[in-house]
């Protein structure tokens, strides 16, 4: 099997410089369960199905096969890292018809317990339909998995009155609440003394009070009094819930008296009026709940607390002084996992055929198998020319929000493909309000070029073998006049003269061989394939580093597209590139300062180390391009660079680049819906 076939970039230490929508409130006929012989119900009573996720997603495995496999029957996995994959963007207003809807639908008593625990949490959950997982929640939902699997039938209110059901364990019912909006799952159902007892599992392990005696936690407590008002609106007499921790392997019981069924109506009440604002509650601050918390990387609570509360980004990130020198406080915790596990996909050598068999892509050429790759661990696919993947494997990449990246053979980005995971349009709303304001596109455009310059004479000052001082303090110069420009036109002026000093001295950023030094041409055939740089170039590319640079820059588009889409912007409508058919203008604007540290950079380290070679590619006629074996030596030197650890200049912690991208994509959503002032670019010092 060779490995030019298709290419998977793990990550790499290298250093280098459950809840869905709920169901509509059934009609006045009382519903029952699934499942053979089910009970009559009494009358006015509602009881819901049990969730049927787990064998519509067998259901739809089955019929999307390409051919029969032993894994045919395997569910979908779903992935266990928190990832932009399993995550929707926040919105600052909601319509009037989506308030209406979510007023009007039942509560689930899981997303009262999400408000008592972080009433921001609820926000996105309930309101926004943001979810993603983490550790805890996989392993809570791989302990429910007992209870979940089988769906048990109530006996009748009669029946428990008169004792003729002693003893009953009834697992996974679903029951709602007409009279006051509810709807519960409930784990386990226990009958004893003519009363129905709920058991609800949790993984955790229950607070110590005072006298160490163990006790239930006030979420977990209305939670459970959302279970007595659903059994009690169904006939059902309930004084008493149990919350089973398996940490401790304890059950705690939870009276259910009047106090906290007060508590929970008036929670309830709270939570629908919050929903009813259409506003995103602030988020808490310096709280031990955020840790462990799946939506931590969504919610961003001490970054946003830092930049809602100290001074404006200008002078955190604009200026010469790094954050240390400034007047606001920087102690952000490290909440945000530094890199992603998921690996990208690369499929280059043309020919190639991908189908999909259970949750495993298959990767043949020639009727020979040469890769099998599990989906679940995969966080991207990107194709070069002539590559086929089958119908149900892009259908399956779509259900797991794995978006497929399609370049041209010569490395031309020009198209995605992504499931359908953004349903909440109104932050793009706020993007299209926040575009047609020139104020707001100057001044985000400024930050944007300037930062972009800041980081350009970075890279002279720390990678050139004779850094030019003439040009640095020119750039330095520029940097003031870009600050003071009052039109992108200018803008566009001082962009450009900037990038013509940094591409000027850009050859000396290239490390000599042992012979010769790239600021000569080695040969003296015109035709020479070297990498020797004097200007950039493209469409097309006139030598290797430019090709290199080309192909660079649509990697690094492609990833930024990604990033805009997994947080919820369009991609397409940009503040500092102006809309324009067939442009990912936002995915340009925002890698701006991203380009000399990612893709000039991963050129840089391709050519130092040698990863390419000047037999890694081909002229045709004036233009150069690479060989497929230089593509994928430059898709591994990219990767390397997009896994490699980076300090935020705000936040001081460290994320990989591809981790950065979504970091910075997420706190310009935070400007755009208001939860922050300015845009903090991203610099490095």
């Amino acid at each position: 099997m060779s490995t030019e076939d298709f290419l998977i970039i793990p990550p790499c230490d290298e250093d280098f410089a459950e809840q869905s929508e709920p169901p509509p409130p059934p009609g006045p006929e009382a519903a029952k369960p699934v499942g053979p012989a089910a009970s009559p119900c009494p009358s006015g009573a509602t009881m819901v199905s049990n969730d049927l996720k787990m064998e519509q997603a067998a259901s739809a495995l089955d019929e999307n096969e390409d051919d029969d496999s032993s894994l045919h029957s395997q569910p979908i996995v779903i992935p266990t890292e928190t990832h932009p994959r399993s995550t929707r963007a926040n919105s600052p207003q909601l319509s009037s018809a989506q308030l209406r809807s979510k007023e009007e639908a039942l509560m689930p008593a899981r997303m009262l317990n999400e408000y008592i625990y972080c009433p921001r949490l609820f926000y996105y959950e309930w309101v926004e339909g943001v979810f993603a997982e983490n550790l805890d929640v996989v392993e809570g939902r791989h302990r429910h998995t007992r209870v979940d699997g089988k769906t048990d039938d109530l006996p009748s209110v009669q029946q428990v009155e008169k004792g003729e059901a002693e003893r009953l364990h009834a697992r996974s019912v679903s029951l709602a609440d007409d009279h006051h909006g509810l709807i519960a799952k409930l784990d386990l159902i226990e009958c004893a003394d003519g009363a129905m007892i709920p058991v609800d599992y949790k993984k955790g392990k229950p607070r110590l009070a005072d006298d160490g005696q163990p006790q239930v936690w006030e979420p977990e407590r209305v939670q459970m009094a959302v279970q007595a008002l659903v059994l009690r609106a169904n006939g059902y007499r309930c004084e008493r819930g149990v919350v089973y921790y398996h940490q401790t392997r304890q059950r705690v019981d939870v009276p259910i008296d009047d106090s906290l069924i007060a508590t929970t109506l008036r929670a309830l009440d709270e939570a629908r009026q919050l929903a009813r604002s259409g506003t995103i509650p602030p988020p808490l601050v310096d709280s031990p709940k955020c840790p462990r918390c799946s939506l931590v990387g969504i919610c961003l609570p001490d970054e946003t607390n830092l930049l809602r509360n100290s001074a404006p980004p200008d002078a955190i990130a604009s200026t010469e002084s790094s954050a240390a020198e400034s007047n606001a406080p920087t102690a952000v915790r490290a909440l945000v996992t530094p890199r992603d596990d998921l690996k990208s996909l690369y499929l280059n050598t043309q020919g190639t055929f991908v189908s999909k068999s259970g949750a495993v892509l298959k990767i043949r050429k020639d009727d020979q198998i040469l890769q099998e790759v599990r989906i679940q661990e995969t966080c991207q696919v990107s194709v070069f020319g002539n590559v086929q993947l089958s119908s149900q494997a892009i259908q399956t990449l779509c259900e797991h929000e794995v978006p497929i990246a399609y370049f041209s053979q010569g490395g031309w980005f020009y198209g995605l493909t992504r499931g359908l995971d953004l349903r909440n349009v109104m932050i793009r709303r706020e993007q299209f309000r926040r575009a047609d304001d020139p104020a707001f596109c100057l001044a985000l455009a400024k930050r944007l070029v300037a930062g972009k310059a800041r980081n350009q004479r970075t890279m002279l000052q720390r990678n050139h073998i004779e850094p030019p001082a003439g040009a640095i303090q020119r750039i330095r110069a520029i940097i003031q006049e870009v600050e003071q420009a009052d039109s992108l036109e200018s803008l566009l002026g001082l962009e450009g003269t900037i990038a013509r000093l940094y591409f000027q001295n850009f050859n000396g950023l290239i490390k000599p061989d042992d012979n010769h030094t790239p600021h000569q041409p080695p040969s003296d055939d015109p035709r020479a394939l070297t990498f020797h740089f004097d200007q950039r170039n493209r469409r097309p590319p006139r030598d290797p580093v430019n090709a290199l640079l080309s192909l660079g820059y649509a990697l690094l588009t492609k990833d930024m597209t990604i990033a805009c889409h997994a947080v919820g912007l369009d991609p397409y409508l940009g503040f500092y590139h102006q809309p324009r058919h067939g442009r990912c203008g936002l995915a340009l604007d925002l890698m701006e300062p991203f380009r000399p540290l990612i893709a000039d950079s991963a050129v840089l380290f391709a050519i130092n180390t040698r990863m390419v070679t000047p037999s890694d590619f081909l002229r045709a006629g004036d233009s150069v391009a690479l060989t497929p074996a230089g593509r994928k030596a430059f898709i591994r030197a990219y990767e390397t660079r997009m896994d490699h650890l980076a300090t935020h200049p705000l936040f001081s912690y460290r994320l990989s680049y591809r981790r950065m991208l979504e970091l910075q994509v997420r706190l310009l959503a935070r400007v755009l819906t208001g939860e922050i002032k300015d845009y903090p670019v991203f610099t490095t010092r």
